[in-house]
């Protein structure tokens, strides 16, 4: 919890306290950003619109959400996307070198598994199934289709997934695992979720999974499977409306950005984007493809940001199902 002098004088005031800030940042004005290749598309959309409209230069890199967060907790970079919440040892690395965030809900994406247009057989699949595909003891064990459902055809199964450094792949893993980065490691990992989409559409046997976005922009080559999440239910595709409504289980995810709280406190710039990212960003969300936010959950949202709170709702590890509003009160 914060003290009563954090409260009292905001985190400007804090962090103004703590850091000999106004000399460090008084650097050219550019936004730095690295992070999840899942939250690249929305934040790519929204500096290109910015450096419009302000001249202000953004950069926007793709080193994976474990990636992104190694640089920003280093104070390399102004904004780490990610596709889960950060983690324990994150929080860790970002303490030792004194950098406080701001965890920022921004919009909702879907993991979409994906398979080989060729492939009439999957289009529906349980996570149970999915399980038993992905999981650590399923490695040099589990190679075909059929061992996974004995109506399924003996065709080799061809995996493709993001690497280790991706939100995604912890996501995912929590997920369908029960554990996050739990998985089988004898398949194709890749942060290029292109790579991915040219894996799979290249083999007939070929099962992948990646941020919604990515399958809207290959549907030519590639098909959705639609995910049953518990026995008994329906198998229910991905899709704005099964986003929205919260069918689409257990794989919709929020994903985030996280600001540094010094760089937000002393560099307008930075400031002026992230206003801009979360109050105009709303329709470059829907045009790259993914979910806004409701407008009860944004607003949350953006007065948790004019507040400057510091910290996460989450534990320091991945957890599934959380709404926004529930997440934001969490930081005290």
């Amino acid at each position: 919890m914060q003290s009563k002098f954090v409260q009292t004088l905001g985190v400007a005031a804090f962090v103004a306290a703590t850091f000999s800030a106004p000399t460090v940042f008084a650097n050219e004005k550019i936004v730095k950003i690295d992070g999840s290749s899942t939250v690249y598309p929305v934040t790519e959309a929204v500096a290109e619109e910015f450096q419009k409209a302000t001249k202000i230069k953004v950069t926007v890199g793709i080193s994976g959400t474990g990636g992104g967060f190694k640089k920003f907790c280093r104070g390399e970079t102004d904004i780490s996307g990610a596709s889960r919440p950060i983690l324990q040892k994150e929080i860790d690395e970002c303490k030792a070198s004194g950098v406080q965030f701001i965890e920022l809900p921004v919009a909702y994406d879907a993991l979409t598994v994906v398979i080989n247009p060729k492939n009439d057989f999957a289009k529906k699949m349980t996570v149970a199934e999915l399980k038993k595909i992905w999981e650590p003891a399923a490695q040099g064990k589990v190679k075909t289709w059929k061992q996974v459902n004995a109506t399924w055809p003996d065709t080799p199964l061809k995996l493709f997934a993001p690497g280790a450094d991706s939100g995604t792949f912890d996501y995912f893993t929590e997920a369908v695992v029960g554990k996050s980065k739990s998985s089988r490691g004898d398949f194709t990992a890749s942060e290029d979720d292109n790579v991915l989409v040219k894996g799979v559409a290249g083999d007939v046997g070929g099962l992948g999974y990646f941020g919604y976005a990515y399958y809207e922009e290959n549907q030519d080559k590639l098909t959705a499977v639609a995910i049953v999440d518990k026995e008994g239910k329906p198998a229910v595709l991905p899709s704005k409306e099964t986003i929205e409504n919260g069918t689409y289980q257990p794989l919709a995810r929020p994903i985030f950005i996280y600001v540094n709280a010094t760089a937000a406190a002393f560099k307008p710039h930075v400031k002026q984007f992230v206003s801009f990212y979360l109050e105009k960003g709303r329709p470059l969300i829907e045009e790259v493809k993914y979910v806004p936010l409701p407008v009860k959950e944004q607003d949350a949202v953006i007065a948790h940001w004019k507040a400057l709170k510091p910290g996460t709702g989450f534990g320091g590890k991945a957890e599934v199902g959380v709404k926004i509003e529930e997440l934001l009160a969490r930081i005290k």
